[in-house]
């Protein structure tokens, strides 16, 4: 039997299956999507098998094959679904295959591969001397070579000698990271009868071992966690001991799942009475998932609408269908709300996938998808990734939001991935958003996808009011404060009512930069070109690139000047400003300052909606998704920030911001307000979000993109160089560009190269061009042969060369 295998080495040269012969012990184990150790020159590493044949591909002579070592899960890992998507995504995406394959499995199953010192039968006690690490050999037989060189620096260097002498010898382990949970349980061991006759026997004073037995006579057949009968039932380990000492109970090691939600009770609500327009966009989704028939599905509804009821319902009748349903979000702060209402409606049916947990529970969660034990997920972009064999349906939340992307290789878009899953089960996918992204909807007018429209809230529920505050007038009216006369009434208002409020501001730190007054001077990262961020709670300016960070000086490193002052905004510094303003406010701010911590998220979220907070402040992890009834009032400090970045999708970022964020407010029996504070007031993404008209904004937005050239029109690919040399990368990204203007097609526009709008991060240089195309249905094969021509150059000049197809960050 020969394996096709892809090898753990996520370069061009390497991109391929590789074949492997199969010893007979191992035959019966192996199969399409096993995790292997296979050795690949002089190192093991760790594979994935694609194919299983009785001939190889580049050998006729099986003898000189070389031979699967282990296979290290009893279930492969990866179904033949998520084979053939991964290599779609390594075509789509211009990644090594096997790189898109690593995407799609939890952290702990991507092995390592580790070289490892093993003493030889040469080495015996005569032959250790006074070397401290021979002897330690001697004992433990092996030890691995980083531990070697830590531990023992100086003989370390004696090690090739000895290696030379056959005393010891060198290998490679491939280990992956999984560990499992266990817990102690108790199991009685006797029958109905012996257990009677061993409590009468029991003397008076043990009164807690004959606790246990007649626990255990009152529930037959049934185990019980050491911890339980501890903290339940206040029955310490001695007893229990002894009882097992008698040969009348045992003691057992159990695998349990890591579950971060086993504490949590969810109570159901019950289903609500669906309105005229819910009913009607979900007569077709249901359809189609009665019929077991593809269909993709855009679900634009205001915010408010009850999209979610949609979603619910269309999941439930895909699981009574006996088929899977996966459910993207796209921000972790999303997630716990989310998770309580699926838990409530499907129970232990739910599984959870986000980075908010820890490594250990996302492998016991994906555990219970590959064991069949759930048949939903719920999880942001890699949920996608979920490893069911059949998928009924596919929802993404929020479609239009940018963390759906991948920004590290392989560069994959949620949505796309899942128009293909979807495609591939015949299963629906629905998409929802109350400002989907433009290209989605573009795609949908064009009957792409089916457009289903939900413009009125829930019980026709005003939209909020909304109030556009000109700062340029505060500041001609001496308001020099960040909360414009407007928003100080309206908060004021609401603390008097009782009534809570969200703050929303771009940003988090207290201030933005640092610059000297007296000579200009301005804080900024040794490595990265970007200003430093002032952090008030710990007193440091920080870069948000690469995390470098010094302590905020008292003088001016440039002239000595006592005149260095912070400026902007940041979250902190609204925080401060708040609790100036209104003495007492309580204020809950979320920004990744304050949410770092694991389960900060749901702790500060939970606090806000049992009212232990007046405003809840943040950056773009409170702007969508989250619905509290006591929420009245919205505050946008600074609608410009994401309008004047270098990007061309700024206008159609501020839209939905400022929509998503209105749309937290009067979301209940409440009404809303909304203040949005610019300097800009009469532009048309502001205007038409004063609104609540998408429809008016998607028109002038299509106008520009079609005047400038940009998606939905075109597509674009953007290829990044990098490296610590300006004139390296410089000629690297120009020999680039000549090489791809002698092949591209007419039609197809080459952009660049330039610097990089940020041109140096973490000590790198940065150059890139950029590719306007219509249609041009060879240029993935031309930039994987660009990127095979120069592949080795690239190597030995180490410039770092990045291909993101239809990027979302530009910067």
């Amino acid at each position: 039997m020969i394996a096709q295998i892809i090898v753990d080495v996520p370069v061009n040269r390497t991109n391929r299956p590789f074949d492997y012969r199969v010893p007979a012990w191992l035959t019966p184990l192996i199969r399409v999507g096993s995790r292997v150790v296979v050795p690949f020159g002089p190192r093991k590493l760790q594979g994935y098998v694609t194919g299983i044949t009785d001939e190889g591909t580049d050998f006729t002579d099986h003898a000189r094959l070389k031979e699967v070592e282990q296979v290290l899960d009893d279930t492969p890992p990866l179904t033949k679904e998520l084979l053939d998507m991964s290599e779609w995504m390594s075509k789509q995406y211009l990644c090594p295959w096997v790189t898109a394959v690593q995407a799609m499995l939890p952290a702990v199953l991507k092995g390592k591969s580790e070289k490892w010192l093993t003493a030889t039968d040469d080495l015996d006690e005569d032959t250790c001397g006074n070397s401290g690490l021979l002897w330690e050999l001697s004992r433990k037989r092996q030890l691995p070579l980083a531990e070697v060189e830590k531990q023992f620096p100086e003989e370390y260097l004696l090690v090739p000698g000895w290696i030379h002498s056959g005393l010891l010898a060198t290998e490679y382990q491939v280990k992956d990271r999984i560990t499992r949970k266990h817990q102690s349980f108790v199991r009685c061991l006797l029958g109905p009868e012996q257990l009677a006759e061993a409590i009468a026997s029991l003397p008076a004073r043990a009164e807690q071992m004959r606790r246990v037995l007649t626990l255990f006579s009152q529930h037959a057949d049934q185990s019980f966690s050491m911890q339980m009968l501890r903290d339940e039932w206040g029955i310490t380990r001695s007893p229990l001991k002894s009882l097992e000492a008698k040969g009348w109970l045992v003691i057992e090691q159990v695998e349990v799942y890591r579950d971060p939600y086993a504490n949590r009770k969810f109570s159901d609500k019950a289903k609500p009475e669906f309105t005229p327009l819910q009913k009607q966009v979900l007569a077709p989704i249901l359809s189609s998932i009665q019929n077991q028939e593809y269909a993709a599905y855009l679900l634009h509804g205001v915010t408010g609408s009850g999209k979610t009821e949609v979603y619910l319902e269309a999941i439930e009748k895909t699981l009574e269908k006996g088929q899977e349903a996966i459910f993207l979000v796209p921000e972790i702060s999303l997630t716990p709300q989310m998770v309580e209402r699926f838990k409530a409606r499907f129970g232990a049916d739910v599984a959870v996938l986000h980075s908010g947990l820890s490594q250990g529970e996302k492998f016991d969660e994906w555990r219970k998808i590959i064991r069949k034990q759930v048949k939903v997920v719920v999880g942001a972009r890699s949920a996608i990734f979920a490893p069911f064999e059949n998928v009924g349906l596919i929802v993404i939340d929020e479609e239009h939001e940018s963390s759906y992307k991948q920004e590290e290789t392989p560069r994959y878009h949620a949505r796309e991935v899942a128009l293909w899953r979807a495609k591939r089960n015949h299963a629906v996918l629905l998409m929802g958003s109350a400002t989907p992204a433009l290209e989605t909807y573009a795609l949908a007018t064009r009957g792409r996808y089916t457009l289903l429209e939900m413009p009125e809230r829930v019980g026709n529920r005003p939209m909020p009011a909304v109030h556009v505050v000109d700062m340029r007038e505060e500041l001609q009216a001496e308001n020099r404060s960040m909360f414009s006369r407007k928003l100080h009434e309206m908060i004021a208002d609401r603390l008097e009512k009782q009534e809570q409020m969200v703050i929303f501001l771009n940003r988090r730190g207290f201030s933005t930069f640092v610059m000297c007054r007296s000579c200009g001077y301005t804080m900024r990262c040794i490595h990265c070109d970007i200003s430093l961020t002032y952090h008030k709670t710990n007193h440091t300016a920080r870069c948000h690139y690469c995390g470098y960070t010094i302590a905020q000086p008292a003088h001016c490193p440039e002239c000595q000047s006592e005149h260095i002052r912070f400026f902007g905004t940041g979250t902190q510094k609204v925080e401060a400003e708040l609790a100036k303003l209104f003495p007492g406010i309580r204020v809950i701010r979320m920004d990744v300052d304050t949410t770092s911590r694991k389960g900060a998220h749901e702790e500060l979220l939970s606090k806000f909606r049992k009212g232990q907070g007046d405003v809840l402040l943040g950056t773009q992890m409170i702007a969508k998704g989250l619905d509290f009834p006591r929420v009245t009032l919205a505050g946008i400090i600074a609608a410009d920030t994401s309008l004047h970045i270098p990007d061309f999708r700024a206008a159609e970022k501020t839209f939905q911001l400022l929509t998503q964020v209105g749309g937290r407010a009067g979301r209940h029996e409440l009404d809303g307000d909304v203040v949005i504070q610019t300097y800009t007031p009469e532009h048309y993404s502001i205007q038409h979000a004063t609104r609540h008209d998408y429809r008016s904004f998607y028109e002038d937005e299509m106008l520009q993109r079609r005047r400038t050239g940009y998606p939905p029109y075109f597509r674009l690919v953007l290829l990044t160089f990098s490296h610590e040399d300006v004139p390296v990368v410089i000629r690297s990204a120009h020999t680039m560009a000549d090489y791809l203007r002698q092949r591209l097609a007419e039609t197809t526009i080459l952009l660049g190269p330039v610097a990089s709008p940020i041109a140096r991060v973490k000590d790198r240089f940065r150059f890139q061009i950029m590719l306007k195309y219509r249609d041009e249905p060879q240029l993935s094969a031309l930039l994987a042969q660009a990127t095979a021509a120069f592949d080795e150059w690239n190597k030995q000049q180490k410039v770092l060369m990045t291909i993101d197809v239809d990027p979302y960050v530009l910067l």
